[in-house]
């Protein structure tokens, strides 16, 4: 499984996701910007649309707007103004954000937004009639943020293409995030991302549903819009993101808090029976997730609060596990044997490889894991020997499985075992 990352590309850059203990703790900051109608240009079926989509998403997640809601069709000046007043709001916030959909292109390596009245004669009234995606970040990068989030549904054709200006290149450029700052873009470095026919483009409509889900960390929400925008787009667009180490974790959402059940007495078995759910045996789990681990913890001990994990009934220490329990702490080894492994991701073309799977251990040329009994999937790597990375998922029969990976240059895909 592991081998698979080596044709990833090299860099120093260290990822990680930020942590806070409430989801709404935080003084939240957005500027949503959606350009549609140009005067000069082709006009964008739907940036308007998505702009409001995820200005009522963000309203909804404890963000607070400039202008209170998605500013929509901004001319140069207006652009301006809103730029310099989300840089003046941020000041004292915790986590800022920027959205911007409609045209966006590169002139010779920089990244620059097409306000509605842009209509350059020439290369050089660039400067003058478009905006660099600079401006923007050193505006939060100056505000002391500790978070700071980039997303740009923008990577359109170039609208001035015939114009025979020959620095502008089609889609957006790479570039490298500020400290404490992550930037996701509609799709790869240089590739043009789809409108949408639907009312929202493939990539809005994916952001503004994953943010929504309860206790995924900043670069989980990231990876599952960039694997749900691939399926839904059958491949044509993917999603790319470049992010500076961030110090932390932070949800959009806020984990679901779970509630500590009744004390469970150990005085008989009449007693726990009595505080048992109606119709669970004595001492079992009861999941809100039928992927998610049951825990044992000793009777004293607090549920652990994970997002997909309802409250448990406790087990008494003197309890022993049933037959069936025994029997399926066993059942790792129905995994082992030899593995073929497939990867698919934002730096790699589809990848094969062998990995051989031996007592629930995983083993590859360039890292390990573990196959738990109930089929949990886990374990870390090294790209190309140098860049770390982990890998997670979930096997659906003793023949085939399925998840995600990531590695700390913010690289992510997907990857399929099969007999």
């Amino acid at each position: 499984m592991c081998r698979i990352f080596r044709t990833v590309l090299l860099s120093a850059l260290l990822f990680l996701t930020i942590a806070t203990p409430s989801a709404r703790a935080e003084n939240r900051v957005a500027l949503v910007i959606g350009n549609a109608h140009y005067r000069f240009i082709p006009t964008l079926a739907n940036p308007a649309a998505d702009a409001r989509l995820m200005a009522k998403t963000l309203k909804d997640l404890g963000f607070t707007l400039i202008g209170d809601g998605a500013q929509v069709d901004l001319d140069k000046a207006a652009l301006d103004e809103a730029i310099r007043n989300f840089g003046v709001k941020l000041r004292g916030a915790d986590v800022g954000l920027f959205y911007y959909a409609g045209h966006g292109l590169q002139v010779r390596g920089a990244n620059y937004l097409v306000p509605t009245s842009a209509n350059p004669a020439r290369e050089t009234d660039v400067d003058f009639e478009l905006d660099d995606l600079s401006l923007v970040l050193r505006q939060m990068e100056a505000a002391g943020t500790r978070l700071n989030l980039v997303m740009l549904d923008a990577c359109r054709n170039n609208p001035f293409g015939g114009r025979g200006f020959r620095a502008m290149s089609v889609g957006l450029a790479q570039m490298q995030a500020p400290e404490g700052t992550l930037i996701s873009f509609a799709t790869q470095p240089g590739n043009v991302a789809l409108d949408g026919t639907d009312g929202n483009s493939p990539y809005t409509r994916a952001l503004a549903q994953t943010v929504r889900k309860p206790g995924l960390g900043v670069f989980d929400v990231f990876n599952d819009v960039g694997v749900t925008v691939k399926k839904t787009t059958g491949g044509e667009q993917q999603p790319w993101v470049s992010s500076s180490p961030i110090d932390g974790r932070f949800y959009f959402a806020a984990p679901a808090k779970a509630v500590e059940p009744p004390p469970v007495s150990q005085s008989s078995p009449d007693s726990a029976k009595a505080q048992a759910a109606p119709g669970d045996p004595v001492g079992s789990t009861s999941l809100a997730s039928s992927d998610a681990p049951a825990q044992d913890n000793p009777a004293s001990a607090k549920p652990v609060q994970v997002a997909t994990i309802s409250p448990v009934q406790q087990m008494p220490l003197s309890q022993k596990p049933a037959a069936t329990e025994r029997k399926e702490e066993r059942s790792v080894a129905s995994y082992d044997g030899k593995w073929l492994s497939e990867s698919t991701g934002s730096c790699i073309s589809r990848l094969r490889a062998r990995i051989t799977v031996r007592n629930g251990i995983i083993y590859g040329q360039d890292g390990s894991g573990r196959i738990s009994a109930d089929g949990r999937v886990s374990g870390s790597f090294k790209s190309a020997g140098l860049i770390p990375g982990t890998f997670w998922g979930k096997m659906s029969s003793s023949s085939s499985g399925s998840g995600g990976w990531r590695n700390n240059l913010g690289c992510a895909g997907a990857w399929n075992l099969s007999r």
